[in-house]
């Protein structure tokens, strides 16, 4: 059974309307201008819906020209056949499957970053903080803190349910060589910690004002590491 088409007016600008025309000239069957545009809408339609690898003419020439250069180089490593072999035969699905992480299209949440950066300064406050202590202020603050107490170590994200988070810390530790004191590290806390860090962040929140060229002092560590406690488990509430 063929679906009824449905009836519709539309308004061109005349540029717009000259480039149809043009478009339509240039088909072989010179097909009307209503057609012309249901053509063109169902191109575009297809185009969008389907977020596929493509290549002009032009950008193919130049993975020709950057293929043939790895070869006069001699560089290992490179992949200049299958991409050769890719683009001439039209198997332009095949660089999604290659080169899945090129061709996500995934970008990093900016308040995800911000997140992460903030989690991060704490934690190094935390750990240098910790780190100046004298043995009994140590004692005391693992012994107040119990479950959290010594040795105090930022221990990451977890990597099945806070993978963007994971990925970026990873990304500003080990790439950008931010927050040194935790490079080398499995970042990797293999258990959900964001509700936690966030609790932690909301107390270390009216702290930052005199952390300028300072450090955390005992209680203050104390408090941070107890804030992980949900309040209604602390007894607080």
């Amino acid at each position: 059974m063929q679906l009824k088409s449905e009836r519709f007016e539309m308004r061109l600008e005349p540029q717009t309307l000259q480039q149809v025309e043009a478009w339509r000239a240039e088909q072989q069957d010179r097909p009307s201008r209503a057609e012309a545009v249901r053509r063109l809408i169902a191109a575009g339609l297809t185009v969008s819906g389907k977020d596929e690898v493509r290549f002009s003419a032009g950008e193919k020439l130049i993975l020709s020209m950057l293929c043939d250069l790895h070869e006069q180089m001699d560089v290992r490593g490179s992949e200049r056949e299958f991409i050769m072999e890719a683009i001439c035969d039209g198997h332009h699905w095949a660089f999604e499957w290659q080169y899945p992480g090129l061709f996500s299209g995934h970008v990093d949440n900016r308040q995800v970053v911000s997140e992460v950066v903030q989690t991060l300064t704490m934690w190094d406050f935390i750990e240098a903080g910790y780190e100046r202590l004298s043995a009994e202020e140590r004692q005391v603050v693992d012994t107040e803190s119990d479950p959290f107490g010594g040795p105090i170590l930022f221990h990451g994200f977890d990597g099945n349910n806070e993978s963007e988070h994971l990925s970026i810390a990873y990304f500003l530790v080990d790439r950008m060589n931010r927050f040194r004191r935790f490079k080398e590290r499995d970042l990797n806390s293999h258990m959900p910690t964001l509700r936690a860090y966030r609790r932690m962040r909301v107390a270390f929140e009216p702290m930052k004002s005199y952390l300028i060229g300072g450090s955390l002092p005992a209680p203050r560590i104390t408090e941070l590491l107890k804030a992980q406690i949900p309040r209604e488990r602390s007894g607080d509430s």
